[in-house]
C-alpha cells in the first residue's frame, strides 16, 4: 500500500490535518485511528465551549468533531479505524515505512512519502506521582472517568476527591456533581491552577466545591475500595508539611495530573523531543528533524482549546502537502535562492531551505517554550506565529521580544498563568529587517523598557 501522506490519529489534529494537505493537492491521504471511529477524546467531551475560534459558535466536543468528520466524508479522505501503528521506519528514496496491524489485515506496512504525527495525549498514571497506600478500586484518571460518565452511562462513585485541576479535572467536577456525586475537595499541589480560568469559575466557584492549592494526597485508606485520603499542606519544594493532614471521607479519587503527549513512535524513529512539552521540536513547517515527519496537536504539545489544534494541524497539513510535492519533483525543493553570478563571474549556488541555517527560537525568563522551536527565513509566512507558555504566575509584567539582542517587542501583560497557552505574531518584513538573523528570544521582563 502507497500514500503521499499517511496521518497517525483521527482526532480533531488528524482531521484538520487531513482536510488542509487534501485542499493544498495531496491526493491519496490515509487517517490511521486505534479506536473504531473518527473524532479522538472529543467524543466523550460533551460540554459546551468548543469552536468559538473556528466556528464563531459554541459547540460540544461531538458537535464540532462532527462538522470535521462530515468534511472528510465528503471529500472522500480514507480512514482504517481500529488499527495500530506500531513503527514508522525510513525507506528508500526518503519514502517512510509505517508498520500497522489491525484485526482484518493483520501486520502490514505503508509506504509513504510523509508522515503527520497527530497520536494526542495521555493522562499522567497513578504510579507517575508516587501517591503512598494501597491499590484499592475507585482510582481513576479523569479522562476514563469522564468516559464512563458520557460514553458508558456508568458512575465511577458518588463521594469525590480530585487531585489535580487541569482542565479534565476542573469539568469532571462539575459532571460529577451534575450527576448527583458530592465532589468534595479539588486538590493541586502547584500554588496556581492548572487549568483555564473560566473553567475554574464555571465548574468549581459555581458549584461552592473547594480548590485547595499547594495540597496534595499523602494516603489512600482503603484496601477493597477506596474509604477516603488523607490531604496535606506542601511547602515551595513541594514537599508535605507535617500537621497539616486532613482526612477526607470519599470512595473515589479522580486523578488529573497532566497529560503527556504520545511520543513512543517518534522516540524510535529517532525524532529530537523538547524536554519541555514532552513533543517534538518542529520547524515552521511544523516538521520535526526527520525529513518529511510533521506533528501537530496534543502530541505536538497540550493546547487548552482545540480551536488552537484544528489551526496549528492545518498548517502542518499544508505543509506536508507542499514536501509531497517536492519528493514528487514537481517543483524544486522548497524555496530556492535566485540564480545569478558572483561578483567573480562564477556562478551563485542555488540554496534550498534545507541548507539553510534556521533561526533559534529560544525560551528565556519565564517563558517554558515555543512552537515553532526554529524558523526557516525563506519559508515564513506573512505573519508569522509563535505559541508560548509561561512557568509561573506572572502579574502586570511585559513580554519583550529580542531579535538577536536587540528589543523589538514589550507587550503589557495584566496576568500570565501556565494554563493558558500565550501567542505572539510578527510580520515577515519585521524580520527580514534583520539579514544576520541569529536568534529571537521571548522572555518575561517586570519592567517596560
Amino acid at each position: 500500500m502507497r500514500q503521499d501522506i499517511v496521518i497517525i490519529g483521527g482526532g480533531p489534529a488528524g482531521l484538520a490535518a487531513a482536510l488542509a494537505a487534501k485542499e493544498a493537492g495531496a491526493k491519496q491521504i490515509l487517517i490511521v485511528e486505534r479506536d473504531k471511529e473518527l473524532g479522538g477524546i472529543l467524543n466523550q467531551c460533551i460540554h459546551n465551549g468548543f469552536g468559538l475560534h473556528t466556528f464563531q459558535e459554541e459547540l460540544t466536543g461531538p458537535e464540532y468533531a462532527a462538522r470535521y468528520i462530515e468534511k472528510v466524508e465528503r471529500e472522500k479522505i480514507p480512514f482504517l479505524p481500529e488499527t495500530i501503528v506500531i513503527d514508522i521506519g525510513e525507506g528508500e528514496n526518503g519514502e517512510k515505512e509505517v508498520t500497522a496491524m489491525n484485526k482484518e489485515r493483520g501486520l502490514f506496512v505503508i509506504y509513504t512519502a510523509a508522515v503527520i504525527l497527530a497520536m494526542g495525549c495521555r493522562e499522567r498514571p497513578r504510579g507517575a506521582l508516587n501517591i503512598p497506600g494501597f491499590r484499592p478500586a475507585g482510582i481513576y484518571s479523569a479522562g476514563t472517568a469522564q468516559r464512563y460518565v458520557n460514553i458508558e452511562g456508568r458512575m465511577p462513585g458518588r463521594e469525590i476527591v480530585i487531585l489535580g485541576s487541569g482542565d479534565i479535572g476542573l469539568i469532571m467536577a462539575r459532571r460529577m456533581t451534575l450527576e448527583g456525586a458530592k465532589v468534595k475537595a479539588v486538590a493541586e499541589l502547584m500554588p496556581y491552577s492548572g487549568g483555564l480560568k473560566r473553567n475554574i469559575v464555571q465548574c468549581l466557584d459555581d458549584f461552592g466545591i473547594p480548590l485547595k492549592l499547594s495540597h496534595t494526597v499523602v494516603d489512600i485508606k482503603g484496601k477493597k475500595r477506596v474509604e477516603g485520603v488523607t490531604l496535606a499542606q506542601v511547602d515551595e519544594n513541594k514537599k508535605p508539611i507535617a500537621g497539616t493532614e486532613e482526612f477526607i471521607a470519599c470512595d473515589t479519587l479522580l486523578l488529573s495530573c497532566g497529560l503527556l503527549p504520545e511520543n513512543e513512535l517518534s522516540l524510535n524513529l529517532g525524532i529530537s523531543l523538547n524536554p519541555a512539552t514532552s513533543g517534538p521540536y518542529v520547524n515552521e513547517s511544523f516538521e520535526t528533524n526527520i525529513s518529511g515527519v510533521f506533528a501537530c496537536g496534543n502530541v505536538l504539545h497540550v493546547h487548552d482549546l482545540v480551536d488552537y489544534v484544528s489551526e496549528e494541524a492545518a498548517a502542518a497539513g499544508k505543509h506536508a502537502a507542499a514536501y509531497v510535492k517536492e519528493a514528487a519533483g514537481n517543483r524544486p525543493l522548497e524555496p530556492e535562492a535566485e540564480k545569478g553570478t558572483a561578483a567573480d563571474g562564477t556562478l551563485k549556488k542555488t540554496i534550498s531551505y534545507r541548507e539553510e541555517t534556521p533561526v533559534v527560537l529560544e525560551a528565556a525568563a519565564g517563558v517554558r517554550y515555543t512552537v515553532p522551536s526554529t524558523l526557516h527565513l525563506s519559508r515564513i509566512e506573512d505573519v508569522q506565529l509563535i505559541r508560548f507558555r509561561v512557568d509561573d504566575v506572572y502579574r502586570d509584567v511585559f513580554l519583550k521580544v529580542y531579535f538577536n539582542d536587540t528589543p523589538v517587542l514589550s507587550q503589557k501583560k495584566r496576568v500570565l498563568a501556565p494554563g493558558e497557552m500565550e501567542q505572539v505574531r510578527f510580520k515577515k518584513e519585521q524580520i527580514a529587517a534583520f539579514p544576520r538573523l541569529e536568534k529571537i528570544t521571548l522572555r518575561i521582563e517586570k519592567e517596560a523598557g
